[in-house]
């Protein structure tokens, strides 16, 4: 889990260990879960960490907070200065030839692969096929640099099978589909630090209709990872503008080939979707 930031940590350790009861047991959850703190409402959090929403308030103040909002806020500063800033990314971009680019890109790219053959990540997506191809739906959210991602899985998936949905494409959208989700439902949710609000979010609104989220992000300790069913943590390294995405394609394309190759309906599907844009001249024909 993420921690706090110093000086927040050194407070709430000393509540934990000299606060009242209530106090005391909410303040070393904190500790263990402030990235929850991040994204989660007075009541919100106060039912995750089985206290009342009063203690929620009355440990912010006790941290020397105004009341929670400040707290969340600080937080969520701590949160967004641990990567580098886009803009910081671009600057070391100046520093280096295009020839010098071409080749970090590259090589970062065939060693991202390489770290995809971890026994435990492939492990974990083994263990994704068959409960992706049983769910009643399977929702794919990401937004900004993330959508192409979640465009791609449901697009391609619902070519071969019934129970993709439409990827949302709009902050409402995502609440309007996902607050529909339930138990029987897998929702795969794609962010790396900065973390997306809209992507969080989503994934609280997952967990509360009690769907089972399916995170590709970038570390364990992600806000995407918080209860999360699985956790795919993708390497990212390289020299451009933003993190590099190539791993979460791979793996996208890993869990829907790994479906296709055990489903009994996949053929029959992408065949009918093959002919119906051919009849209506989706597909330039050649020869």
């Amino acid at each position: 889990m993420t921690a706090p930031p110093p000086s927040l940590r050194d407070r709430l350790a000393r509540i934990a260990a000299t606060g009242t009861p209530a106090l005391a047991q909410l303040a070393a959850w904190v500790l263990d879960q402030s990235s929850e703190v991040a994204f989660s409402s007075v009541r919100g959090l106060a039912g995750k960490a089985g206290v009342n929403a009063n203690t929620v308030t009355r440990l912010a103040k006790e941290l020397g907070y105004d009341g929670f909002d400040a707290l969340r806020a600080d937080i969520r500063k701590a949160l967004a200065q641990r990567a580098p800033s886009y803009a910081a990314r671009a600057q070391a971009l100046r520093s280096r030839t295009n020839t010098d680019i071409f080749t970090e890109m590259l090589d970062a790219n065939r060693a991202n692969a390489d770290l995809l053959q971890a026994p435990e990540l492939l492990e974990t997506l083994e263990s994704c096929i068959d409960p992706l191809l049983g769910a009643r739906r399977v929702h794919s959210v990401g937004v900004r640099s993330c959508y192409a991602i979640a465009h791609y899985f449901a697009y391609v998936g619902s070519m071969a099978f019934a129970n993709f949905r439409e990827s949302p494409a709009q902050p409402g959208a995502i609440m309007d589909q996902l607050s529909m989700a339930g138990p029987e439902d897998i929702v795969m949710a794609i962010s790396f630090a900065h973390y997306s609000t809209e992507v969080v979010r989503a994934c609280q609104i997952a967990r509360d209709c009690g769907a089972r989220v399916l995170a590709l992000t970038d570390s364990h300790r992600s806000p995407l990872a918080v209860g999360a069913w699985k956790v795919v943590a993708l390497p990212m390294a390289g020299p451009q503008l933003l993190p590099s995405l190539s791993t979460a394609f791979s793996v996208v394309e890993m869990l829907l080939s790994g479906m296709a190759a055990r489903s009994p309906d996949a053929v029959a599907n992408v065949t009918a979707f093959e002919d119906r844009i051919t009849r209506y001249g989706g597909y330039i024909r050649q020869g």
